[in-house]
């Protein structure tokens, strides 16, 4: 980030790879197609999915642009049928590979060999099928199901879940009749005078069939069925169909089934949504309250009706948890009624955010050596900080012949600084500092007098009960000279790592050591040196945390593209060596922090869509986050609502972050939280807000 304006400008990579923050996307190698036609007389259908509704910069109807993959819904069923080295068959009857599978809550992305898919043919509402070996060609493969019926059937779709007066788990109360989505497979599968078999084994003939958009009714014969038969359950297709190809019935049954909007239940890890700015009537804020009923209202997005359904959990900014009722949904946006008493729009509403979840929440993320998660409510014994500072000044004067020149080119920040923060319980301290200065030569001696200076810093933060991550702000780069290059080769950088190490690692301030400030255009070799210095570091210090930085000026939103890498050697994914990984997140354009436009308005959850692609990938690996810079300029109401709901995202996933910046030599810079004119800062209360969270006992996420 800037430092006191001396920092060279950085290049910023514009028009690297957008990856969807809904699905924490890795783009795979691509790979030949592996599916020849001879081969598919063998298949038969084992398990069949609708593929999401995903439409962004890189999704279209739930098909990846940039190669062949399809996103879908990561059932059980699912999981146990996609999975790599199968055989799909894609609507348009491609048979595909599956190369490679990736996980993001609710969802699956399941890559295919071959060219890129055409969205419009095998995109949603279109299903992808999964293959197996038939009797006469080998052993069936089946996909495991809850019910022994899907055993003897060659298709089974999902249940609606949908609750209301007129259906009970997806199950029409006035006569006999299922609801289930209307994609081709299940048009194909369920038609008039075609048999099912319900989840208790009996069969039923299909008498009608109605089609609204999305979905589609089937009614049955016989008496009414009971709900228990209904969601989660699935419907499996008994026998085969001679009748018409219309799936619409020649006459209607005295009680007509409308079709419900449906909201399919999520699983796995939470997701955040902001709430709608609405107000009038029964709204404040976009939540709503009457005599009868509380609620919300929230964007009707593909992921917010995946993930808000009935029984699924509500977290409410502050922390109080809620359970979902009811979902009615009008045109663009969903109104989500929750249990319980009146709530206050002014305190939780927009532009708040809720965070929602299947399996519920709890407030502490484990760690190695920890116990399990407090209950929901419950503080853990020791809560960790969870926002706090970068103290700068030692890092300044890079564009001076350094060492430079102390008190004049580059400053330590002062006791008064350390007690200034502590005051405001912004207590985890971000201490930037020169490696040329600290260790003038390469794999020689550390400068006494420079060691001497951060040593009597650390004494202050040790005063204040502070914790500090010693941060190495170099840009991967020594006298401008790239590590891992002959001038300056890994083992150096280790090397400066072990000795700082061998100096510090007693001091009760330190908290970590941040191996490298915003890595960039490394050619690859980032992964390389910070394994090496953070095994020196390990020789020597065992408890405190290794802090590594993301390679691309370290920006969250473009981690999973250029950070695979760095947890490649399965040292690095221990969480017994104690690591975090350190992303750096800005509102403006160029992600750079310069916000040089200030007249642009920022979205409220913009940084929560920049933060979810390294969130994500943290949730992939079982890795713990820290976002070690985010910042907001003081003319920019907009972007300071931007990092309250960053913030409160940060910490329903329990990921600690240092504020850019603080210290006494920002003159009146916009992001600064101490500036000459002592004028009060817009961003401070925002900060010290999120720092009285000590909802969390443990970094996370590592769930």
């Amino acid at each position: 980030m800037l430092v006191k304006a001396t920092v060279s400008t950085r290049n910023v990579l514009l028009g690297a790879a957008l990856f969807a923050a809904t699905l924490g996307m890795i783009s795979p190698i691509q790979t030949a197609h592996a599916a020849a036609a001879s081969t598919a007389s063998a298949l038969q259908t084992v398990a069949t999915a609708k593929v999401n509704d995903f439409t962004g910069p890189q999704w279209l109807k739930g098909s990846w642009r940039q190669s062949a993959g399809l996103s879908i819904p990561a059932t059980a069923a699912n999981k146990a049928a996609f999975k790599k080295g199968a055989q799909v068959r894609t609507a348009d009857g491609q048979v595909r590979t599956v190369k490679v599978v990736y996980f993001s809550g609710a969802h699956m992305s399941v890559m295919l060999s071959g060219a890129t898919l055409n969205a419009s043919k095998n995109g949603h509402p279109k299903s992808v099928s999964a293959l197996g070996v038939s009797a006469a060609a080998g052993s069936a493969v089946t996909a495991p199901s809850n019910n022994a019926a899907a055993d003897t059937s060659s298709h089974s779709s999902a249940i609606n879940n949908y609750t209301n007066n007129d259906w009970l788990n997806g199950v029409w109360r006035r006569s006999a009749g299922y609801s289930i989505p209307a994609s081709s497979a299940n048009r194909s599968a369920f038609k008039v005078g075609s048999s099912v078999k319900l989840a208790d084994g009996q069969v039923r003939k299909i008498n009608a069939v109605y089609v609204s958009g999305k979905n589609m009714s089937l009614m049955l014969s016989g008496a009414t069925l009971s709900g228990k038969l209904g969601y989660p359950n699935k419907l499996f297709s008994a026998t085969s169909s001679s009748a018409p190809a219309s799936p619409i019935a020649p006459s209607k049954p005295a009680a007509p089934a409308p079709e419900p909007v449906v909201s399919q239940p999520a699983t796995g890890s939470s997701m955040t949504t902001a709430l709608n700015a609405f107000n009038g009537g029964d709204f404040v804020n976009g939540v709503y309250n009457t005599s009868k009923f509380v609620g919300i209202s929230v964007k009707a997005t593909a992921e917010n009706k995946a993930a808000f359904h009935k029984g699924a959990k509500i977290r409410f900014f502050g922390g109080q948890v809620r359970t979902i009722k009811l979902i009615y949904h009008s045109g663009g946006n969903m109104t989500v009624m929750v249990d319980g008493g009146p709530i206050d729009g002014k305190a939780v509403g927009y532009p708040r955010t809720v965070s929602v979840s299947s399996t519920g929440f709890s407030n502490t993320s484990p760690s190695a050596g920890s116990t399990a998660p407090a209950a929901d409510g419950v503080a853990p014994a020791n809560p960790i900080n969870l926002v706090g500072i970068n103290l700068a000044g030692a890092e300044f004067g890079a564009d001076v012949a350094l060492p430079g020149v102390y008190l004049k080119q580059y400053i330590y920040p002062g006791e008064a600084d350390f007690k200034r923060y502590a005051e405001r319980n912004l207590k985890l301290v971000r201490l930037p500092f020169r490696w040329e200065r600290i260790q003038p030569r390469l794999n020689g001696e550390l400068n006494s007098v420079e060691l001497g200076r951060m040593l009597a810093t650390l004494d202050h933060a040790k005063k204040y009960n502070m914790q500090v991550i010693l941060d190495m702000h170099n840009y991967y780069r020594y006298h401008g000279k790239m590590i891992g290059s002959n001038e300056v080769p890994v083992s150096a950088f280790a090397d400066a790592w072990r000795r700082i190490a061998q100096k510090v690692a007693n001091h009760p301030a330190v908290y970590g050591y941040g191996l490298m400030n915003e890595p960039h255009t490394t050619n690859g070799k980032w992964p390389a040196a910070a394994l090496a210095a953070a095994k020196s570091i390990r020789t020597l210090d065992a408890d405190n945390w290794v802090v590594i930085a993301g390679d691309r000026w370290s920006s969250a939103f473009h981690w999973p593209s250029y950070n695979t890498q760095l947890v490649k050697d399965s040292w690095m994914r221990d969480p017994n060596n104690n690591l975090m990984f350190e992303a750096h997140l800005y509102f403006d354009k160029d992600y750079s922090g310069y916000y040089t436009n200030r007249y642009e308005k920022y979205d409220p959850m913009i940084g929560v869509v920049r933060a979810k692609p390294f969130v994500e990938w943290l949730n992939r690996y079982r890795l713990r986050g820290f976002i070690g810079e985010h910042g907001a300029p003081d003319f920019s109401p907009s972007a300071v609502v931007a990092m309250d709901n960053l913030l409160q995202y940060l910490g329903q996933h329990c990921i600690p972050s240092t504020y850019w910046a603080a210290g006494p030599w920002w003159g009146d810079y916009a992001l600064s939280l101490d500036v000459k004119s002592g004028k009060p800062r817009p961003q401070l209360p925002i900060l010290q807000k999120h720092a009285a969270n000590k909802s969390c006992g443990a970094v996370g996420p590592l769930r």
